[in-house]
């Protein structure tokens, strides 16, 4: 595992829509269960879940976590402060929930596509 302040010297997130946690976990340097954790603390980490309750993280969901590890972790934040700073950088709006909604129906539907070429 990387030394706290090596935040700069993770791995270079590859060019794919979906990561899985155990995939997230090495991008970012952190453990499943610390990353679990996190979606409790932080709204904006907020994954796709999927058949049994898989989380599916999206590029934006990454760089979120490396932001939220480099509050932690590099600038010396407590939790309650790093959820301060990230929900003073990042002002949820109606249109980001929103825009997550329209994503989770265009997955449930590619999904539901995928299941009607198995047939």
């Amino acid at each position: 595992m990387l030394e706290p302040s090596h935040n700069d010297e993770l791995p270079v997130i590859p060019g794919k829509r979906y990561f899985t946690i155990g995939e997230v976990s090495e991008l970012c340097a952190v453990k499943p269960h610390v990353l679990r954790y996190w979606e409790q603390e932080f709204p904006q980490l907020n994954p796709v879940k999927r058949r049994g309750n898989r989380r599916y993280y999206q590029r934006q969901d990454v760089l979120t976590i490396r932001q939220i590890r480099s509050l932690l972790y590099d600038q010396g934040f407590t939790i309650g402060g790093a959820r301060l700073q990230m929900s003073s950088d990042t002002n949820p709006s109606e249109s980001g929930q929103l825009n997550q909604l329209v994503v989770r129906m265009i997955d449930d539907l590619e999904h539901l596509l995928d299941l009607l070429k198995i047939k």
